[in-house]
């Protein structure tokens, strides 16, 4: 299994994660500890540079996707009765996405370079 292949399969697997924890109600939310917003900020992150790893030559269309998973979600919790839905989150979910994809154009950008820098 190459890395893009596994990468892919880990972004949809935490596409499928996000998804869960974002519809689901409050008291079955997963959560790592009181630090919602790092939570929110490291999974978008990962969501972001899994499937910017996976599809270095799509960057544009991971961003919106990445963007539109992070207002999609937040825009259904208004459905959900006790769930609730606030620009801050959004913002904190983009900027975690942003991050990621950024770090993954960044290791497909400069993976060459630095493995021979480093005498690989």
């Amino acid at each position: 299994m190459t890395i893009k292949r596994a990468a892919s399969l880990f972004a949809w697997i935490l596409f499928a994660v996000i998804a869960y924890s974002t519809m689901s109600p409050l008291d079955l939310r997963p959560r790592i500890g009181h630090l919602v917003h790092l939570e929110r900020f490291g999974a978008f992150g990962l969501l972001g540079l899994l499937f910017a790893i996976a599809y270095p030559r799509r960057l544009g269309l991971v961003l919106v996707l990445v963007f539109a998973t992070a207002i999609g979600f937040e825009l259904l919790q208004m459905v959900s009765a006790d769930r609730h839905a606030r620009v801050t989150d959004v913002m904190v979910k983009l900027l975690g996405g942003a991050c990621g994809v950024f770090g993954g154009w960044f290791l497909h950008r400069f993976r060459l370079p630095l493995l021979r820098l480093l005498g690989r």
